[in-house]
């Protein structure tokens, strides 16, 4: 059986294709290898970009394969490491993580696009959330999609299962840039390449905040950052890096970022 995933590495940046004939659905297994192959990208201090695609220009992903749930897979079965997708809960993923959308995103796979930190999309990529049509709960997305959209939309979505095209999810701040098709993987390349060159140890910083100020108000957030209680912070201020930065800027050149 051929993989369902295709993965390449270039230089600091890895590139995972879901690659699933005909829409990129995702049972356990795929889910599972997805979780060792992120776990892996976290774990590589090499690896400083991930971008997530699907294979072919129909589908970037359906979410669950019910397929597969129908031959026996259980919705609530085991998933592997981070969950669903293997970036939804995936600890400590202090990387960005690009999701180049290359056509229909519903359903878990839209959840999974949430799981991203940049979303870029094709000219021709769609959005929706159509468990309601079968009876069930988009899960992660009642929880992600209203925080990240204005609440009303993102209700609308939930609620009815309707669709959004890519203007119109441009609009509501859902994707970060729209690229006509040929381009997108050449501009998600050219936006790793960006990050990939940027400091590494500020981006753990980054994401660690805001991760955590998810359920902290504004002052204890800022006391536990001065008071050093997070680790990526505490990493940070301690580094080589922090001194390059300040190095780089006083000597008026480049800083080389080893994040360390």
């Amino acid at each position: 059986m051929d993989s369902p995933l295709h993965v390449t590495r270039d230089g600091h940046v890895l590139e995972v294709t879901l690659n699933r004939p005909k829409a990129n659905a995702i049972d356990l297994l795929t889910s599972r290898a997805m979780g060792e192959v992120f776990k892996s990208f976290r774990d590589d201090p090499d690896l400083r970009v991930a971008i997530l695609t699907g294979a072919g220009d129909k589908f970037f992903c359906p979410g669950w394969d019910l397929k597969a749930a129908a031959d026996g897979d259980a919705v609530d079965g085991d998933y592997g490491v981070g969950g669903f997708g293997g970036i939804q809960e995936l600890r400590d993923l202090n990387k960005p993580v690009i999701a180049a959308v290359n056509g229909i995103c519903c359903g878990g796979g839209l959840e999974l696009a949430l799981s991203a930190d940049i979303i870029l999309a094709a000219d021709h990529a769609s959005f929706a959330l159509p468990e309601i049509r079968s009876g069930t709960v988009a899960d992660a997305a009642s929880v992600k999609l209203p925080k990240r959209i204005p609440y009303h939309i993102a209700m609308e979505m939930l609620l009815t299962g309707r669709w959004l095209d890519v203007d119109e999810a441009a609009r509501w701040g859902f994707v970060n840039h729209v690229h006509p098709a040929a381009d997108l993987m050449a501009q998600a390349r050219k936006m790793a390449a960006l990050l990939a060159s940027g400091p590494p140890l500020v981006y753990a910083a980054i994401k660690d905040i805001v991760r955590e100020a998810e359920d902290s108000s504004f002052q204890d957030m800022m006391n536990r950052i001065t008071k050093r209680q997070l680790a990526s912070v505490d990493v940070l201020y301690d580094s080589e890096d922090q001194l390059e930065g300040s190095r780089a800027f006083a000597e008026k050149r480049d800083p080389v970022w080893t994040g360390k």
